[in-house]
């Protein structure tokens, strides 16, 4: 046959253009990655917008002043991109990513900017509504020292203030300046005996003074001096805060944390998705090989997608993307296997790589929709963090459509009709003996598979018996042991703390109890973190005070977590949500595409998957926190991948024998369909497997729970797509041809063209 070099030479002219591309533009697309808190430290708030005064109400136009009002704070910083935003129930969130110092950023935050000038009884003499709004600014006086200089609106109210103090006894004659004053818990004697007092200055008045300029000096000594009269200057000009803000959740990584995390998973991430690529190749030759190319491709798009829709790239983001690669794969496996199918019945390469083509888009559809499904419910209830996990898997999913349906379809079909792979059948991974000539009249069907002396059907009650032995267990596991819940679901701090790799509990424990924050447990996480947890909210002070102590001990910032109970209970609920809308529309999609008879089974089958995590991180206490929940619902999407591949294959063949007459044909059916797929689903759930096995070992230890529930849960997903969900089918089929007098109709001519099933 003709070789035509003008289809080779396109192909690889669109390998090198693709390749080029991303070798001049990577750089560029990797430096503009917005990356989160948790990959480069900084630090997220959740405030709780409340009135000042009771009765008072809170409005949108309050809320939006506020966070207003924060914006310029967060400006003082020098913070680059901070994200601050107005959420439901009048919460505003801010992150701030980067920042050095962030026990000032929390004060500048939260603080009201309230100033008073008192008399030492506490009275109140001059308030903010006298100064000049943007009339603070920070200076020198001639000593050099740092002060604060005030602009007041009306001169002859300063002289009448000064002159009244002024004529009062030695001692009494101060004007105390303060910043948020507390009427009823602060005073200025009792501050005055302390050795940091909570006022900022407490000048002698000797004279009346007839000036609009007030000079504010005094305890504002060094470089630490100077930096508090910078914020003091900006927190007066920025104006105060019209409402109170709580803190009802936040969490703070040091930047070493953060990049360690990032490297560490990156690295282990990069190992695995190589060790994949290497698979494809030793497994499926010229497909294999350009799978890697559009898997290549697929990463590049993916990130580059990232960044034109401004996502902020975390932990569970990076997950999400190396997850993506197993679907990619998946997509690319299941139109490689069926062009194995396509040659071994003696089709030439040609005719098989059409056939294939058309037989598997329908599947791969199915597949990334059911995965997006869960995707989508991930983003519209879940937290920041999981919010970017679910926006990385759902562009995942699209950019693993277009690089494993269209490009690799592209390609391939310019390499086929090139004619050069003509007659060259063991370059798709088929061999040589399994090839029959097409004159036989072979059907896929009729092909022998590595799994012909499995009988699925005959054993199915045996496999009943064991999930339910499973799934009881697990009941009574979670029912004695319960979860171990995680402070996003129960309240309370949570600090990681990174240790030199030598130290012990007892260690971390004598150090916390010196702090006077003894904690209520504490457990390792990893070679060097041990993880402290409280009950309660820990004070922006002891919080400062064990991120200081363990940072200059260590040379690592605690991680550190805070949840009020309100957060919790609301995490915990969206969590339930989640996973009964994700069931509720996996039951709908699959109900339209297939029956309900496949789509019930699908769904039984996953919540057996969620079970059976949970049981084992209940046996062995691991941790469960919001991440899991993310890993939850990306088992649900992989597992009824795997479902929805086999049913599609069972729906296929149904077109063959278009009407069950007896329970013998719908069994030799679900035989057939779990034979044809096993390679498939086991290859897939191998090349995702590799990556999230390195995730787990290698990969940072603040997503090991995480990888290790996606593990659990890929691995109870195969073993259920097999052995509960299709088998369960095979029961509700048969009890349906009891019903129905012997006779099922699951194929008709009028369905033939418009990929339907009647049933």
């Amino acid at each position: 046959m003709k070789k035509k070099s003008s289809k080779l030479i396109i192909a690889l002219m669109i390998v090198v253009v693709l390749f080029t591309t991303i070798a001049l533009t990577l750089k560029d697309v990797l430096n503009n990655v917005n990356l989160g808190l948790d990959l480069q430290g900084g630090f997220e708030v959740l405030y709780q917008v409340e009135p000042l005064e009771e009765g008072d109400t809170i409005d949108d136009s309050a809320v939006r002043s506020t966070a207003s009002t924060l914006d310029s704070r967060v400006n003082v910083l020098g913070v680059s991109e901070p994200n601050i935003q107005i959420e439901d129930n009048n919460r505003i969130r801010v992150q701030l990513a980067g920042v050095d110092d962030q026990q000032e950023a929390r004060e500048l935050l939260s603080t009201q900017a309230e100033l008073t000038i008192r008399d030492v009884d506490d009275n109140v003499l001059l308030s903010g509504k006298d100064l000049v709004q943007g009339g603070a600014s920070q200076d020198y006086d001639e000593m050099n020292n740092a002060m604060v200089s005030l602009e007041l609106r009306d001169s002859n109210k300063f002289k009448e203030v000064t002159e009244e103090i002024s004529q009062r006894p030695s001692g009494e004659n101060l004007m105390v300046i303060w910043m948020d004053f507390t009427e009823g818990e602060d005073s200025f004697l009792e501050e005055v005996q302390k050795e940091n007092p909570k006022f900022i200055s407490a000048p002698t008045v000797s004279q009346p003074i007839n000036s609009t300029d007030v000079m504010i000096s005094g305890g504002f000594e060094g470089q630490e001096g100077v930096e508090r009269a910078q914020n003091i200057s900006a927190l007066l000009n920025s104006g105060s805060l019209p409402v109170k803000l709580d803190e009802v959740y936040s969490t703070s990584v040091g930047a070493q944390f953060g990049e360690q995390a990032l490297d560490e998973t990156v690295t282990a991430g990069l190992i695995g998705i190589g060790l994949v690529f290497l698979f494809m190749l030793v497994f499926y030759r010229i497909p294999g090989f350009i799978a890697v190319i559009t898997l290549s491709v697929y990463i590049f798009l993916t990130l580059g997608g990232f960044n034109a829709i401004s996502g902020v790239l975390t932990l569970p983001g990076i997950a999400a993307l190396i997850l993506g690669v197993g679907m990619a794969v998946d997509a690319n496996i299941i139109l490689y296997e069926r062009i194995k199918d396509e040659l071994r019945i003696g089709r030439s390469l040609k005719q098989a790589y059409k056939k294939a083509a058309s037989s598997s888009l329908w599947t791969i559809i199915d597949a990334n929709l059911t995965t997006l499904i869960a995707a989508v419910v991930l983003f519209i209830f879940g937290t920041s963090s999981v919010k970017g996990f679910a926006t990385m898997l759902m562009l995942s999913i699209l950019m693993s459509f277009v690089t494993a349906v269209f490009l690799t379809r592209v390609i391939m079909s310019l390499i086929v009709q090139s004619n050069y792979a003509y007659n060259k059948k063991g370059w798709f991974g088929v061999n040589a003996k399994s090839i029959h000539n097409i004159s036989e009249g072979k059907e896929i069907e009729d092909l022998s598979t590595p799994w012909d002396r499995f009988n699925f059907v005959k054993h199915a009650n045996k496999f009943f018996a064991f999930s339910a032995l499973l799934v009881a267990a697990g009941l009574i596991i979670l029912f004695v042991f319960k979860l171990n819940l995680g402070i996003d679901f129960t309240s309370g701090t949570r600090a990681d703390i990174v240790t030199d790799g030598t130290a012990a509990v007892e260690e971390v424990e004598s150090e916390l109890d010196s702090l006077g924050i003894p904690p209520e447990n504490l457990t390792v996480s990893g070679p060097d973190t041990i993880v402290a947890r409280y009950g309660t909210d820990l004070s922006q002070q002891e919080v400062t005070e064990m991120q200081t102590h363990f940072n200059e001990m260590y040379g690592n910032e605690p991680m550190i977590s805070t949840v009020s109970p309100v957060i919790g209970q609301e995490l915990a609920q969206n969590a339930i949500i989640a996973l009964i809308i994700a069931s509720v529309g996996i039951i709908i999609y699959a109900s339209i595409r297939f029956e309900w008879r496949m789509a019930l089974p699908a769904v039984l089958a996953l919540l057996h998957d969620v079970l059976i995590i949970f049981a084992v991180f209940s046996v062995f206490r691991i941790e469960v926190d919001i991440t899991i929940i993310a890993a939850v619902l990306t088992v649900v999407g992989y597992s009824i991948n795997d479902t929805i591949v086999t049913m599609d294959r069972i729906r296929e063949n149904n077109r063959k024998i278009k009407v069950f007459r007896s329970e013998e044909e719908i069994n030799i059916v679900i035989n057939r369909s779990l034979r044809q797929t096993a390679t498939r689903s086991i290859n897939t759930v191998l090349t995702v497997l590799i990556v999230i096995i390195f995730l787990v070992f290698f990969g940072a230890s603040s997503i090991f729970n995480f990888s290790l529930a996606l593990f659990i849960g890929l691995m109870s997903g195969v073993y259920s797509s097999f052995f509960i969900a299709i088998q369960l089918w095979g029961v509700l089929k048969r009890r349906q041809l009891r019903k129905s007098g012997g006779e099922i109709v699951v194929y008709t001519e009028k369905a033939k063209n418009d990929d339907k099933v009647v049933v």
